[in-house]
Order: C-alpha cells, then structure tokens, then sequence
C-alpha cells in the first residue's frame, strides 16, 4: 500500500466515523424540539439554552458532516459531464474541481475565519441572552473544524483522481450514495 493510498484511507476512515456520529445529533435536534414544543405549549415555559442548543447540534451537524458527504460523492456538481464520463474523465473532474474550487475556498474560509474564532476564544465569548449557552466560542470552532475536515477529504479526493489519471489502481473509496453507475 503506497503513501498516498494509506493517507486516503486515514482521512476516509476519519470523516467516516465523525460522519456517522455526527449523524446522531439529527435525532436529538428532533428530541430537544419536541421537548420546547411540549414546554412551550403544554406547559408555557421555555428555556433559552434549550432553544440555543438546536442551534448549536445543527451548526454540528452541517460543519463537521460536510467532510463526510464528500467523501459519500454527496456535494453538489454539474452532473451533466460527470454522470455521462469514464472513470479516467470523472478523476480529472475531480482531481481539478478539487485543487481550483474546493481548496482555494476552504483555504479562504480558515483564512477569513481564523481571527473571528480566535477573538471569540480570546474572550471565551457567549450568548447575548442572560440564560444562553456560554460556549458561542465552540459554536464559531465548527468552521475551523469544516475547513480542516474538508481540507483533508478533498486531499483524498484528489489522491485518488491522481492515481486514477496516472493509471494507478485508487484506494477503494465508499460508493457515490447519490450517483448511479
């Protein structure tokens, strides 16, 4: 196994596993609504950390997700080309798509958003409500987190177009959940 196909696995193996577990916190935000419904209209109190934390599992879910959703092939592209291509075809679609789309803009988001996550780390920053969650500081980590995670699935990505267009058998990536072959 070469460099290249054990960091692939690495990185996958990686977003894998935060993917399936961040999975979960879609059945809590379910379960933390349901119980503000239910507190709300059924006993007419409300609590502002509770309402924050949907937040806070939603703002999870969608930034540390995203590394895992391209690894399952579920981001968005123009599939007119690529649903229509060979395998050599759709590696260079993804080899260039990754390196000029996908990594100047994650690079531009860390870029953009390290100082903003820094200064809120600085002054352990909080809820503007009395009772909200005190931690706004994690909330504002996610992007760091998604610009990483991404970073690296998209070196992955990249890794394995590599291979594809040099003629090299690619580490065995999970199926596209939202391609058909």
């Amino acid at each position: 196994m070469s460099v290249v196909e054990r960091l692939c696995a690495l990185v996958d193996g990686l977003n894998e596993r935060i993917g399936r577990a961040v999975a979960w916190t879609a059945l809590l935000m379910v379960l933390v609504q349901l119980v503000i419904v239910v507190l709300r209209y059924v006993f007419g109190v409300g609590f502002i950390w509770l309402q924050e934390s949907v937040i806070y599992l939603f703002a999870a879910q969608l930034m540390l997700g995203a590394g895992y959703t391209l690894l399952r092939g579920g981001h968005v592209r123009i599939d007119v080309f690529y649903g229509r291509a060979g395998r050599r075809t759709r590696a260079w679609i993804d080899l260039l798509g990754t390196l000029a789309f996908l990594m100047p803009m994650c690079g531009l988001i860390l870029w953009v958003s390290w100082p903003y996550v820094v200064t809120s780390w600085t002054v352990f920053e909080s809820s503007r409500e009395t009772s909200g969650i005190p931690a706004v500081f994690l909330l504002k980590t996610l992007i760091i987190a998604f610009g990483v995670l991404v970073i690296l699935q998209g070196m992955a990505v990249a890794g394995r177009g590599l291979m594809t267009v040099m003629g090299r058998a690619p580490p065995a990536a999970p199926p596209d959940e939202g391609h058909t072959q």
